[in-house]
């Protein structure tokens, strides 16, 4: 038996980049940052950022492109996945994603306008049906 499940709620870093494969399926990709803070052993505040790589697919890549801006708030679910390449100098790279299989949209009209959850996580009176429509999708149709 195995577990492979994410779930996130930050901050976006940008604007989310749409594509489209070969076969026309979308896949949107944006960063997010979550924050982590405590107080040290010498009683200073610390804070540390970390970035997340999102993938997501089908008609919630187009409400995600449609929906979401850089510093709109998220809760993100879905799996890890590392994809492999040869880099222009024939070096291996690696990168590991959250393919995501769930996207709220938590700030409501926010930065990135549109509908979506308020601070409380209630749907707002234009959330989108399709925020949390969940797509499966063939490892061929990975567009990078």
């Amino acid at each position: 038996m195995s577990l492979n499940k994410v779930m996130l709620i930050g901050n976006l870093g940008s604007d989310p980049v749409k594509r489209y494969t070969q076969s026309g399926a979308a896949v949107v990709n944006f960063n997010i940052a979550t924050n982590e803070r405590w107080t040290g052993k010498d009683g200073n505040r610390q804070e540390r950022t970390e970035w997340h790589k999102i993938v997501v697919w089908g008609a919630q890549a187009e409400n995600c492109e449609k929906y979401l801006s850089k510093g709109r708030s998220v809760f993100v679910e879905g799996r890890l996945q590392t994809r492999d390449w040869d880099d222009k100098d024939g070096n291996k790279r690696y990168t590991t994603e959250i393919v995501a299989n769930n996207v709220v949209f938590l700030s409501g009209q926010g930065a990135g306008g549109g509908p979506g959850r308020d601070d409380y996580g209630d749907p707002g009176p234009s959330a989108s049906p399709e925020a949390n429509f969940d797509q499966s999708f063939n490892d061929d149709d990975i567009p990078f």
